[in-house]
């Protein structure tokens, strides 16, 4: 039955909202009546949501229904309603019921429509490509074949989950040195350009000789204050120039290839990258997706594009008849570790499990790096701050001192 989303003046007086089962527009209309409504505006939701998430009436983009966080909650209530043997149907609807926004209890009610019509879940998803990326669309459709398809739901929030923890934890590592870097950076832009001219204005009459230090300082000083805003512009350039390089495919990929090769960064991003791999894989060859299209879907889970050409080039050896632990591990890029509980899963028929036991040691070495690095770093920028902060305090001070010897 079609969903209609409504806007209608109560018994009240009051303006309400919401989505409504009708036949028609016109049944909908009847329907608010009923129950002592009036009603002024009644829409099909599906035509609303044929251009959600692309762009609005102006032209602009649409921010979408479901974050990160916000889809691996839904995808676990789903997965839970249906894994209680709450038809599909049912289970969209309550859903829908329950949704607190108005565009997501829309996107549920449209999905629920769709179902409700005939059209399997993962068609139904495929149509808000924002919304569900093909390898989410893929899972359902692999879960909704095997007739498991709450199982494969619970599978899906688990890795969701998974991905956002990982997430959490490496942005929580680095959040500390981010801020003490911002902090560094206020400070001695104020002891630079306000303290420092404070200093040379005073000392600007005398004819003693100033200390070294003092006049290299007021010399950068002055420096920052002429020319700062040069330095502004020509950061804001490179990092546009950066951005337009990166655009190249060739020059980005020469460019992780590059990334992955230093001491800590390169051994972090080769692991998370690995890591996405391998969970991607395991999900979507548990669900029962070809190994060949589960390579495909993965190898776009890879932000580091050298490392997705290597995914790549792994696949065409598979197709090409060899398993997929000798095809990984001739691609050097890609841990051992994941080659090797690969062979282990293809010789024991646990394909699946392995490569998720790989991708949970791969993402506790993440994590554990990127706790080391935090832990190293945090140290490293409270001495190099104290140190600027100590020279340029020094600068000051010594005219002072120079001066009060000079008085005795």
């Amino acid at each position: 039955m079609p969903v209609y989303s409504f806007e209608a003046l109560s018994a009240s007086g009051d303006t309400r909202k919401g989505v409504i089962d009708a036949d028609s527009a016109k049944a909908a209309r009847a329907q608010l009546r009923s129950q002592a409504m009036v009603p002024l505006k009644v829409e099909s939701v599906s035509a609303q949501s044929g251009t959600a998430g692309t762009t609005s009436a102006s032209g602009g983009r649409v921010k979408r229904v479901f974050g990160a966080n916000a889809l691996a909650i839904w995808t676990r209530q789903l997965a839970g309603l249906v894994s209680s043997g709450l038809p599909l149907e049912r289970a969209l609807a309550s859903l829908s019921d329950e949704a607190e926004k108005a565009p997501e209890r829309e996107l549920v009610a449209t999905l629920r429509s769709e179902v409700n019509g005939g059209t399997a879940l993962a068609k139904a998803l495929s149509q808000h490509p924002r919304e569900f990326s093909d390898i989410y669309v893929a899972v359902i459709g692999a879960g909704e074949q095997s007739g498991n398809l709450g199982l494969v739901l619970e599978r899906l929030a688990d890795d969701l989950e998974e991905q956002q923890a990982l997430k959490s934890k490496l942005i929580g590592a680095a959040l500390y040195p981010a801020i003490v870097s911002l902090v560094a950076v206020v400070i001695v832009l104020f002891l630079v350009t306000y303290v420092v001219p404070q200093v040379a204005h005073v000392f600007a009459g005398s004819k003693r000789a100033l200390p070294f230090l003092t006049v290299l300082m007021m010399g950068v000083s002055s420096f920052v204050r002429s020319y700062g805003w040069l330095m502004l512009v020509a950061i804001l350039l490179g990092a546009f120039g950066a951005r337009m390089a990166l655009a190249n495919a060739q020059f980005h990929e020469k460019f992780d290839a590059a990334w992955l090769n230093l001491p800590l960064l390169g051994k972090m991003s080769r692991s998370y990258n690995s890591a996405r791999f391998a969970s991607t894989l395991a999900m979507l060859a548990g669900a029962g997706v070809p190994i060949l299209k589960a390579l495909q879907a993965a190898a776009e889970t890879l932000s580091n594009r050298a490392m997705r050409t290597d995914a790549l080039d792994a696949l065409v050896l598979v197709r090409e008849g060899a398993p997929l632990a000798s095809a990984l591990a001739q691609k050097k890029r890609f841990p051992g570790l994941l080659s090797m509980f690969a062979r282990l899963g293809e010789q024991t028929g646990q394909l699946p499990v392995m490569l998720q036991r790989a991708a949970k040691q791969l993402s506790t070495e993440v994590q554990r790096r990127a706790m080391q690095l935090a832990t190293l770093l945090e140290p490293l920028l409270i001495v190099a701050m104290g140190l600027v902060v100590m020279l340029i305090v020094l600068a000051v001070l010594l005219p002072i001192i120079q001066l009060n010897q000079l008085v005795k």
